[in-house]
């Protein structure tokens, strides 16, 4: 099986529903989306089909998937927490065992600590500048933080040439790095991170992805109201957000979301192909999951930080050697995990020891064996609510139960396999086996987590930011570490282009409209 010459090539995106594969029906709580790439990967992979993130955003995500610690062990409190200096990392880990590392594209990372243990970064949002393209003019994001529901209104196709955008670069460095190290190095294990932004808002696509979906039709929202919990003070803050959005601009933002989710498919398919053409798939595990998911108009709700499935649930699946051999059956498992179980899972498929003091449970054996996972409770955090800290929580699924323990907020309760899109709060009126889940779940957030610790924490931590703070100048969304050690803008034909001319009849005499 799987041992430690095995290199591991860990694809990850950005807002990725579990709900977008091609692969879930309907039934089942997918949606109608075209993603051949990622149905093939997870046909002969071990997928785990109730994966969770730590955190359903972006910063305090990554930060607990890099340390495999839940949010408090790893002060991953918000999009501006910084990775915490005495806190390994699992590239880190890696590389201390002989591995050579490389992280590519966007990791969200705050202040100048943007390595996070990897060997080399050659492309990416090196400034912690988020990697996100957005589209000229940039009214979405202004100074005062984002426009919500510009995120929701400006979108469509891309009129960034596909050769620039991020994820296109993402996958010629990355061919770019293993090409130069099987030359330099060829009997180095490598560990290759490549990290793309899509499907995240700005939520373009190219043409041929947009039309298909917004032409073709797209689906309505599984749920938009008529929830218990519709007047809960997390889903009204987080629907103020974006209450000016009409049912045709959530029509059109699901579309290009839907259209984004087939764009990142095709890029993941050239990807792969070109790795495989060239054997640097041979002897590798690939893992693809997402950061977290995206709600996409369920429960009139748009991006991420509350707890339901569309938000907090994202695709994994981790394929050996052996898989591509025929060697491992596929398999998939239903019980719940969670993201910071990627890192001891991954060391201990490649024979590296992890730290003993990991959050995450090693799923090895499910992968290697068919077995069962073997692991508790799953847990979900957040402390970057929009109502926060009084909406700050921590969700917990255990079984077919879903709990979510709020700061100063009412207490909730779902069965979500009888009630996957969560609109029967059963916490105010337990009877039975969910009066029963709901005290069992309630020690379980009693004993693990106290609120007003958290918020004592999230005040220290952000004592760092100053000793961490960035040395330049952000930039724009993606950067080049040169080999000379200078770090250029990537993105400045984008933004500050050097323009030849305003219009195509000065310089062409044969150019016609299309």
């Amino acid at each position: 099986m799987s041992g430690s010459s095995s290199n591991i090539l860990f694809i990850t995106s950005d807002q990725h529903s579990h709900r977008y594969l091609g692969n879930r029906p309907a039934h089942n709580g997918g949606e109608d989306v075209d993603t051949p790439t990622l149905d093939q990967l997870e046909d002969n992979s071990t997928s785990f089909d109730s994966t969770y993130c730590a955190t359903p955003l972006c910063t305090p995500s990554r930060l607990s998937l890099l340390t495999g610690k839940r949010a408090p062990n790893a002060d991953a409190w918000g999009n501006s927490s910084l990775l915490q200096p005495d806190l390994e990392t699992f590239p880190e880990t890696l590389s201390n065992a002989g591995y050579e590392t490389c992280l590519i594209g966007k990791m969200h990372l705050g202040g100048n600590r943007q390595f996070a243990g990897f060997d080399h970064r050659p492309y990416g949002d090196l400034t912690g500048n988020t990697g996100h393209q957005m589209e000229p003019p940039n009214r979405s994001l202004g100074e005062q933080g984002p426009d919500w529901e510009a995120l929701v209104t400006d979108v469509g196709n891309t009129d960034i040439p596909e050769s620039l955008l991020q994820e296109r670069n993402v996958i010629a460095e990355s061919m770019s790095f293993l090409r130069e190290h099987e030359y330099a190095n060829p009997d180095q294990p490598w560990a290759l991170c490549a990290s793309f932004s899509r499907p995240h808002w700005p939520r373009t696509a190219p043409e041929r992805f947009f039309d298909k979906y917004w032409q073709g039709g797209v689906s309505e929202p599984r749920i938009v109201e008529g929830a218990d919990t519709d007047e809960h003070p997390l889903i009204a803050e987080q629907k103020e957000l974006t209450a000016g959005v009409t049912h045709d601009d959530a029509m059109r933002a699901r579309a290009a979301y839907f259209a984004c989710v087939e764009y990142l498919d095709e890029l993941i398919g050239d990807f792969l192909a070109a790795l495989d053409r060239d054997g640097f798939l041979d002897d590798t595990i690939v893992v693809y999951t997402s950061d977290h998911g995206e709600m996409a108009g369920e429960h009139g709700l748009w991006d991420k930080c509350t707890y339901h499935e569309s938000s907090t649930r994202v695709p994994l699946f981790v394929q050996t050697p052996e898989h591509r051999t025929d060697d491992l059956e596929p398999s998939r498992f239903e019980r719940p995990v969670n993201l910071i179980d990627l890192y001891p899972t991954l060391c201990n498929l490649v024979g590296v020891t992890p730290p003993k003091d990991l959050d995450g449970t090693n799923l090895s054996a499910s992968i290697v064996n068919e077995e069962e996972p073997e692991r508790g409770p799953v847990m979900t955090d957040c402390f970057a609510t929009p109502g926060a800290p009084a909406t700050d929580y921590r969700m917990v699924r255990d079984g077919d139960y879903k709990y979510v323990r709020f700061r100063d907020a009412p207490e909730l309760l779902f069965n979500v396999e009888e009630d996957p899109l969560e609109t029967e709060n059963l916490a105010e009126e337990p009877r039975d086996d969910d009066a029963e889940a709901l005290e069992s779940l309630r020690n379980v957030v009693r004993e693990s987590l106290d609120f007003e610790e958290t918020l004592e924490q999230k005040e220290k931590a952000a004592q760092l930011k100053d000793e961490y703070r960035l040395g330049a100048y952000r930039g724009g969304p993606n950067q080049y570490h040169l080999p000379d050690g200078r770090v250029i803008d990537a993105d400045t034909p984008i933004y500050h282009p050097d323009v030849v001319a305003e219009e195509p009849d000065v310089i062409f005499d044969d150019f016609e409209e299309p």
